[in-house]
């Protein structure tokens, strides 16, 4: 497919800025969307707009059977495992990871207990841990970084101990571009006993992702950054720690 064939498939780009035409080059921050995806979100509101799991008319049924047609798709493109995992839409990468450290983290850590990050996390993988942290008392640790902007395994395994109980990590750093090698370090996580929580959402719009064999415990991820609307994200979970999650958000869904 020839570059111009691309450019027309978003609308956004038929515009000039400053006398030039359109390029975009901020996809890091937010992709722009394809004509596929803005026609199937106008089709929505325009034909069967409804709340899903709620009503029993008509477009309630339609409205919800797309919806679970769509959560299957992404279960299907992460490679989660229906039996061990479940995958569920939030507002986004930030709301997932802050519903994994409120509702799994500040249910199940306790003082003495290691949170251990990255230095290059982004703030929504960060400041979560820091207040669960300070709420909690455990204690936050940084495998340290190389000059290069990577990780050494060598040094995970000398950050993470006996004492620590999750381990977070971004898959590709946002800022420097380096894809972490998530699924050593969950094996070494593992092997203490310590919970995997992988920030996906620099990794999943550039790379195939199998949260099966990466072996991830938590994963999360943004819509907006892949192509697709904004406020959306996923975040996928083990059954098991899924259930041992205390809900942070209360409400009709819920009961």
């Amino acid at each position: 497919m020839d570059v111009t064939s691309i450019r027309n498939d978003f609308p956004i780009l038929d515009q000039d800025v400053n006398g030039h035409r359109l390029v975009y080059l901020d996809n890091a921050a937010t992709s722009q969307k394809p004509q596929s995806v803005i026609d199937t979100l106008v089709d929505y509101y325009r034909n069967y707009n409804s709340n899903v799991h709620r009503g029993a008319h008509t477009l309630g049924t339609r409205a919800t059977d797309r919806y679970e047609e769509a959560r299957e798709k992404v279960r299907a493109f992460l490679g989660a495992d229906s039996t061990h995992g479940r995958n569920f839409f939030t507002k986004g990468t930030t709301n997932s990871l802050n519903m994994i450290a409120y509702g799994y983290g500040r249910a199940n850590l306790a003082e003495g207990d290691e949170i251990v990050i990255t230095p290059m996390e982004h703030h929504a993988n960060l400041i979560p841990w820091q207040q669960v942290a300070g709420v909690t008392g455990a204690k936050l640790k940084y495998v340290p970084m190389q000059p290069d902007g990577t990780l050494r395994l060598e040094d995970v395994e000398e950050t993470v101990t006996d004492k620590t109980k999750l381990v977070a990590c971004a898959h590709v750093s946002n800022v420097l571009g380096t894809v972490n090698p998530v699924k050593e370090i969950a094996r070494i996580a593992h092997a203490h006993g310590a919970v995997m929580v992988v920030d996906g959402a620099q990794s999943v719009p550039h790379m195939a992702v199998d949260v099966k064999d990466l072996d991830a415990d938590f994963f999360a991820l943004s819509s907006h950054k892949m192509l697709g609307p904004t406020g959306v994200g996923v975040l996928y979970g083990k059954k098991a720690l899924l259930e041992a999650m205390e809900p942070i958000e209360t409400g009709g869904e819920m009961i």
